[in-house]
């Protein structure tokens, strides 16, 4: 990555969440002014092949959901505090990498749905209750899904596993470390994957596919190559055996005199000495280690 930011780093988008966030506000605005307007700006292959080639870039303008109030305007100030987070961490360069790839991501998996079901003769697929038949019906439900949704809560378990003990007040009441919300908000996404249809999994999967590589990515980074791990691990050992051997558990002598039994934690002000002239490690105590007999 570093050959790549040298060269194009002077093309990155600063202040990249907060042009986001602004997205979302027009977003937002249209629909309040008239909610048919976002299906024009919605990401649908049929229409974009059509002519209607904005919906590249409108469909950003989508709001993650339709409903405005005070949660989500705390929703959207979360995202732009942490995506902000996220560039001052990484670099303007590196967060535009993440997020445009999962765009692209995102309209290339739209386009291999869109190429599957116009390979169907008669294309058809159901929707929870709804049946819907025909391509460009089939393509207008299907942009709906994707959206820029999943590219949010890559962003979010991005910046959960780059600041996993970075806190986070719920209902501004209860600290939680980013690192359990992750694992929550991918065990949530998991789900999601597993019990939705199939728009749904083509959009996790193409809108978290930037996180899955950023993932692998940055774990050599974090944890080293397998023979630095081996190595780290055998230090780690070597330390805790040391550690173990030098340390002297509480209440447990270490002298003790062959002849008396007396030790230095019964008799602080004697001294310990091994002899050398006797066969073995013995130690005595300074009234007996000029006076006993030499062990053969």
């Amino acid at each position: 990555m570093g050959k790549f930011e040298r060269k194009f780093g002077k093309y990155a988008v600063k202040n990249l969440a907060l042009i986001l966030i602004i997205f979302y506000g027009v977003g937002y605005v249209l629909y309040l002014i008239n909610p048919a307007a976002l299906n024009y700006l919605t990401l649908d292959p049929y229409a974009i092949v059509h002519g209607q080639v904005w919906r590249l870039i409108s469909w950003i303008l989508v709001p993650p959901t339709y409903s405005f109030n005070f949660l989500t305007l705390i929703m959207l100030m979360f995202y732009y505090s942490i995506g902000k987070t996220l560039e001052r961490a990484w670099g303007d360069f590196l967060f535009n990498v993440y997020v445009f790839s999962g765009m692209l991501f995102t309209i290339v998996g739209s386009f291999l749905a869109f190429g599957f079901f116009a390979l169907q003769e008669n294309p058809t697929i159901i929707l929870g209750s709804n049946y819907i038949a025909g391509l460009p019906n089939i393509m207008l439900a299907m942009s709906m899904f994707f959206s820029t949704y999943y590219i949010n809560l890559s962003i979010f378990l991005a910046f959960a596993l780059t600041f996993p003990d970075a806190q986070v007040w719920i209902w501004f009441l209860f600290p939680v470390k980013m690192k359990w919300l992750g694992i929550i908000d991918g065990l949530y996404i998991v789900y999601e994957f597993i019990v939705g249809t199939v728009f749904t999994k083509l959009a996790i999967g193409a809108s978290l596919l930037n996180f899955v590589i950023f993932f692998f990515i940055t774990r050599r980074k974090r944890l080293g190559s397998p023979k630095q791990r081996m190595q780290r691990a055998a230090q780690s050992r070597e330390f805790r055996n040391s550690v173990r051997r030098e340390t002297t558990p509480k209440g447990v002598s270490k002298h003790k005199c062959a002849i008396c039994g007396r030790t230095e934690l019964t008799n602080p002000e004697l001294q310990f000495r091994f002899c050398s002239k006797c066969n073995g490690n013995y130690e005595y105590c300074n009234e007996h280690l000029f006076n006993h007999k030499h062990v053969e």
